[in-house]
């Protein structure tokens, strides 16, 4: 029996709802982790560790496709900086790149046979390469203030979050698909 997760194709609505969900949830689970680490006394920092913008892109795009993902990636970003002011304008456009990266990579990948966890894996490794590039480019190019060697530091600061994407979004898509078969 074929699951509508994995083979059927989604319908625009579906899809639309898919980015809204991971849009909201990409601009609610930071600041959930801000709150968490102001309260922990590690300000904004937890959400260096966490990456929590990540998990939902990376999710809706194995779910619904590069374009539900790579739209919320992009706009995701764009709609924390305006109500929250974080990420800082600074950083923007790079994060604005790398979502949409991860969640058009993610996407791609959505029907190809490979195991979930193979699939967030190849996505994280695309979007921080493209992120690694446009910082360069940035910096090198058009005199951007942020430095390339932030990728490096920020891998390092982020990987208890890389892990934990590695870990729930194969669990949250197995449920999901066990669920669909019900």
């Amino acid at each position: 029996m074929t699951t509508a997760i994995t083979s059927k194709k989604l319908s625009v609505k579906t899809q639309t709802i898919g980015a809204f969900i991971a849009l909201v949830s990409a601009v609610a689970l930071p600041q959930l982790v801000h709150v968490i680490g102001a309260a922990s006394g590690m300000g904004t920092s937890l959400g260096e560790i966490f990456l929590p913008m990540h998990l939902p892109i990376i999710l809706v795009g194995l779910l619904a496709g590069p374009y539900a993902a790579g739209a919320a990636g992009l706009l995701s970003p764009l709609v924390s900086f305006a109500l929250t002011g974080m990420p800082s304008s600074v950083m923007l456009p790079f994060m604005m790149i790398e979502l949409c990266v991860y969640g058009i990579c993610a996407g791609l990948l959505k029907a190809v046979k490979l195991p979930t966890i193979a699939k967030v894996l190849i996505a994280q490794i695309a979007g921080r390469l493209v992120r690694a590039g446009a910082i360069a480019v940035g910096f090198y190019v058009f005199d951007s203030v942020v430095n390339p060697t932030v990728v490096f530091t920020s891998i390092t600061a982020g990987l208890f979050g890389i892990i934990l994407q590695l870990v729930i979004i194969p669990l949250a898509v197995y449920r999901m698909k066990e669920a669909d078969n019900e």
